[in-house]
């Protein structure tokens, strides 16, 4: 069975960083392409980057290109989501997400295979 655990949400200051992991268990991370998604207050759950298995490919939606950063540590069974320059805007539940089959375009949360709980990103103006 197949679980993640999403770590390092907080609250921040506009300007500032943070970065979050997310801990696979019950599989080895390298069978999954793994994504990140959010959801903030009343708004649906929208993709905010991925990273294939070897992590030789990574997509960002472009709200976020040259702040974000996805990366993956396959020996750990753990993808990240270096976080900078946050926004107000970048408040939301961020959610970790794998999928089995290796493709990093055009995802929506209906294509992942298994999701954590998430955690809550605050960033204060």
């Amino acid at each position: 069975q197949v679980q993640l655990v999403e770590f390092g949400g907080g609250l921040v200051q506009a300007g500032g960083s943070l970065r979050l992991s997310c801990v696979l268990s019950g599989r080895t991370l390298n069978w999954y392409t793994m994504g990140w998604f959010r959801q903030a207050p009343g708004k649906e759950r929208e993709f905010v980057a991925a990273i294939s298995r070897s992590g030789g490919r990574a997509n960002t939606v472009d709200s976020v290109k040259g702040r974000f950063t996805i990366s993956r540590d396959n020996d750990k069974n753990t993808a990240y989501l270096q976080m900078n320059t946050l926004k107000p805007e970048d408040t939301a539940v961020y959610y970790c997400a794998a999928r089995l089959e290796d493709t990093v375009m055009g995802l929506t949360a209906g294509d992942m295979d298994y999701w954590g709980k998430g955690t809550l990103v605050t960033v204060s103006s």
